[in-house]
């Protein structure tokens, strides 16, 4: 076995080796404090643990660390392991189906990594919500301020932030992963109620307040909750609003654009759909984005939604023609 100090300068050479530039076995031997003969014998070992370590000729010679047939032992620093950490919990987000192969991954890491860092990831709890084709870009977060409203979720301390040009005193409840943003759901003591807050949007101030005792949410758990909220929901995973129309389209032209909404085939040129959204108007809207002649099947709220959406557009005609340049007669 290789001596305490000979094993620090191995872990010290394989993480020159992991950047991915090839290194000349002068400069390793310059940044190691060690002769050129000792790097040739370190990278011997590293071949021996599985790491493929490929080694050119030449006046100055150098090696590179490249991909092998078996999963060597790898080297991580404190910043790369909270962020593989993260990634591991995240998972369930994927819709990957590896779920079960993370949690075991997610063990092994904290089985083995030191106390400062075990400390870091264990007040990081998150729920990670999957994500839906065309959500937004992903928005970065710094690890540290997951890690703060997490540990201030866990300790159930009231937390202070400013959001925007806003002070905020909040109950934290939970940390969330969403729609390729990260968000804290908490009580809003100052609005006393629900609220969720993006999380690469808050300041936090400290010290943290108070502990308190937790609320129930107003939904099952808190993914349903978080979802309900994009909805534009008070109660959970669904839609306020659920309207079922006839679209004189034929059911294939309808389905891709269809979203959560449930199509039936009724012939060659038409299809039924029900569908929900956050507004009355917003359905109706979302319907006549289909091009096509439209029957309301129910409610009337629906009905009513596009009398108003007409009466708008027609407003909104009127004021373009009469402002646009040249349409006034005789221009």
């Amino acid at each position: 076995m290789p001596s305490t100090t000979t094993t620090a300068r191995l872990l010290r050479l394989l993480s020159l080796l992991q950047t991915g530039r090839e290194w000349p076995g002068s400069v390793l031997a310059e940044r190691l404090a060690i002769a050129p003969r000792t790097v040739r014998r370190d990278v011997d070992r590293l071949r021996e643990m599985g790491y493929n370590i490929q080694a050119t000729m030449g006046p100055i010679g150098g090696y590179r660390l490249d991909a092998g047939s078996e999963l060597p032992p790898l080297l991580f620093d404190d910043d790369q392991v909270v962020a593989l950490a993260i990634a591991l919990q995240a998972t369930t987000g994927t819709g990957a189906g590896i779920n079960e192969a993370a949690l075991r991954a997610l063990t092994t890491l904290r089985q083995v990594m030191p106390s400062r860092l075990r400390h870091r990831l264990n007040a990081l709890d998150f729920t990670a919500i999957p994500r839906r084709p065309g959500d937004a870009t992903l928005v970065a977060v710094s690890p540290e301020v997951l890690i703060a409203l997490s540990s201030a979720v866990r300790a159930r301390h009231v937390i202070r932030f400013d959001y925007g040009d806003h002070l905020r005193r909040v109950e934290p409840h939970h940390v969330v992963s969403a729609e390729s943003r990260w968000y804290l759901v908490g009580w809003d003591l100052e609005h006393g109620d629900w609220r969720t807050f993006r999380a690469d949007r808050i300041a936090l101030r400290t010290p943290t307040g108070p502990r308190f005792t937790p609320r129930d949410l107003p939904a099952p758990d808190v993914a349903a909750f978080v979802t309900g909220r994009f909805k534009g929901s008070e109660q959970g995973d669904q839609w306020p609003c659920v309207g079922k129309v006839i679209l004189h389209r034929p059911a294939r032209d309808v389905l891709a654009f269809a979203g959560d909404g449930i199509v039936e085939d009724l012939g060659p040129d038409r299809c039924s759909i029900e569908v929900g959204s956050w507004s009355w108007i917003a359905l109706a809207a979302a319907l006549s984005r289909f091009d096509t002649d439209i029957e309301v099947l129910f409610p009337a709220e629906l009905t009513r939604a596009f009398g108003t959406l007409a009466a708008r557009n027609a407003a909104t005609a009127t004021r373009s023609n009469r402002q646009t340049p040249g349409s006034h007669a005789g221009a």
